[in-house]
């Protein structure tokens, strides 16, 4: 995966410093953070005995509001649950049928509603909705974010207790996976001012 450039070259802005370019009384003016799914990676690491199983979705979409004045998040990241991956056709569509059943839920969403920390710190925690298999969970996920005037970035690391949300643990007598998923999330894309 490439990431974006930045068309003014390779001087970026920390978030603190971007706020300071507006204005007194504008530093509360809403960003647009756009998402572009061409440089947004969604990986995935399931451990069972014998090995880790590595996989991978495709984002569908997304757009995030974000106001720094009060630290409020709004919008969502949409990925394909349908698009999930993991290089071994018998497997994924098991993974399909009988643990996402992703013919009845085809999307994965997160819907943040909040910031927690100040923006001038490297990792933030972002908080808010994450919806798969037809459920709502409250998620806080700590992120590692870099913005410029025009362009953004974000590496997230995560857990999905998917066997206590609801969903079946594919493991058989033979093949026990954990019943918890790691996801790595890569994200970029543009930054305008609605």
């Amino acid at each position: 995966m490439r990431p974006l450039r930045n068309p003014a070259g390779p001087f970026r802005l920390p978030i603190a410093l971007l706020l300071l370019m507006f204005p007194a009384g504008a530093t509360a003016q809403e960003l647009a953070l756009r998402l572009d799914p061409q440089h947004t990676s969604v990986d995935f690491t399931l451990p069972d005995v014998l090995h880790t199983i590595r996989g991978s979705f495709q984002v569908e979409r997304g757009e995030l509001r974000f106001d720094p004045g009060s630290n409020k998040l709004s919008g969502e990241i949409v990925v394909n649950a349908k698009s999930g991956q993991s290089g071994n056709s018998m497997r994924d569509r098991k993974m399909h049928r009988e643990v996402l059943e992703s013919e009845q839920y085809p999307e994965i969403v997160f819907r943040p509603d909040h910031l927690e920390g100040a923006v001038t710190d490297p990792v933030v925690r972002v908080h808010g909705i994450f919806s798969i298999h037809g459920t709502d969970h409250q998620m806080t996920v700590p992120a590692k974010v870099d913005v410029s005037a025009e362009s953004w970035t974000a590496n997230m690391h995560f857990s999905v207790p998917y066997a206590s949300w609801g969903m079946k643990n594919p493991s058989t007598f033979f093949l026990r996976v954990s019943g918890t998923v790691e996801v790595d999330v890569t994200a970029a894309g543009t930054v305008a001012r609605p």
